[in-house]
């Protein structure tokens, strides 16, 4: 008997007992969609990570501060970090390209005529930080060395701040008051979108630093709340962060064995670190999810040892008539695969539907959020096989049963 036979009278025998059938690929079903929705949707939040992490800019290293000391005291307030800091890993680290320092301020209220707007975020930072942050202007131009040293009064708003502010008009050259004190748009920036939290990036005023501290924080103090670097390649990450560890230990006159007082991280760890983070809960939830694919297995040896129970004196007509055991084996075989091949494919198909479903889901539900839709052809292929793999396992005792039927003993049975 050729295999194409074997197939028709596999066919043929599952559709005389269509429910039955049904119900004994439902767990095969149900695992192969669980595991091809949460390996696609894994994959989804691993792009959507890797996304963000771009969008925070181009090999970036981040420098915090850390606590100082005076007078022998701890002081887990006192800043340590400088806008000279940023400028001497800009000019002295070879691996860095550029560096800018990063001065926060909060609760600054923008208004323009008799419209008035709380930005998310209103940052004091040097020249280069569109460098270092990968961030295109849309329109306009950028802040120079001359105004931070003038502590000049102009600023970059964000997308968002467009039609909240100025609705049609054109912002640029426009007067805006934060704090009471008049700020000329020079720029816009281009649109970044949400981050990984659902924040929206472009809700942002960017001025020069020293505007921030001096006009708007009223200090005289040069420190800064961080400094952000952007390494010359991804190659680089790891020396250039080395080279401003070095740089600044030298700078704060920190001696060795002493604790540094800042802190240096770039976003290929913070990558890694999620990456593991996401990797390690996709394999478990899929674990868990698999172990339905081998309740779906012992559903299938069931089913066909009953079936080789039903059908024993078909089987002992057959090998009257000539079958050999292998042709009987091969039969029972191809119906145990035809079964968790099909349930299988169905389930691959509700799989990539329900990855599709779940993600438009999350970003309808989450006003801001941009989850790719990522379907994982690859585990899709794998959860195939292993549907077969299935079959093939759990399918063979009961065949290799039916083949060794005894012809004349299956004749007799009732």
């Amino acid at each position: 008997m050729n295999l194409f036979l074997t197939i028709r009278v596999a066919l043929r025998a599952l559709r005389k007992n269509k429910l039955r059938a049904g119900l004994t690929v439902l767990g095969i079903i149900i695992g192969i969609t669980a595991v091809t929705t949460m390996v696609s949707i894994g994959e989804s939040a691993g792009a959507l990570l890797q996304g963000q992490l771009q969008s925070l800019g181009t090999n970036v290293i981040v420098i915090f501060p850390g606590s100082g000391e005076r007078g022998g005291v701890r002081d887990m307030q006192l800043v340590t970090l400088t806008a000279k800091d940023a400028e001497a890993i800009a000019a002295e680290c070879p691996a860095i390209l550029a560096a800018t320092p990063i001065v926060v301020t909060s609760g600054a209220q923008v208004i323009y005529g008799n419209v008035n707007w709380r930005p998310k975020e209103v940052y004091g930072v040097g020249p280069d930080y569109l460098t270092v942050r990968n961030w295109p202007l849309a329109a306009g131009g950028f802040f120079t060395e001359r105004d931070v040293a003038a502590a000049a009064r102009v600023c970059i708003i964000g997308q968002s701040l467009v039609p909240k502010l100025f609705q049609t008009e054109n912002p640029l050259n426009q007067t805006i008051r934060i704090k009471n004190i008049p700020f000329v748009v020079i720029g816009v920036l281009e649109k970044k979108g949400a981050n990984l939290v659902g924040q929206d990036q472009d809700d942002i005023v960017l001025m020069p630093y020293t505007t921030v501290k001096k006009r708007l924080q009223g200090s005289t103090f040069e420190s800064v709340h961080a400094i952000m670097a952007s390494a010359r390649s991804s190659l680089l990450m790891a020396e250039g962060e080395e080279q401003i560890r070095q740089l600044l230990l030298e700078r704060h006159r920190i001696h060795p064995g002493e604790p540094a007082d800042f802190r240096v991280q770039n976003t290929t760890e913070i990558a890694n670190i999620m990456a593991i983070v996401t990797g390690t809960i996709t394999l478990l939830l899929s674990s868990i999810a698999g172990i339905s694919l081998l309740v779906g297995g012992v559903g299938i040896m069931n089913i066909m040892l009953v079936s080789v129970t039903e059908r024993t004196r078909e089987i002992g007509i057959r090998m009257a008539v000539g079958a050999r055991s292998r042709d009987i084996l091969r039969q029972f075989l191809v119906e145990a695969v035809l079964l968790s091949g099909l349930g299988g494919i169905v389930g691959v198909g509700l799989g990539i539907g329900f990855s599709v479903v779940i993600t438009m889901a999350i970003n309808h539900l989450s006003p801001g959020a941009e989850w790719p839709v990522v379907v994982s052809f690859p585990a899709a292929i794998i959860a195939l096989l292993f549907a077969a793999a299935v079959g093939v396992i759990f399918g063979y005792y009961p065949a290799r049963r039916a083949s060794r039927l005894d012809p004349i003993e299956a004749l007799r049975y009732e």
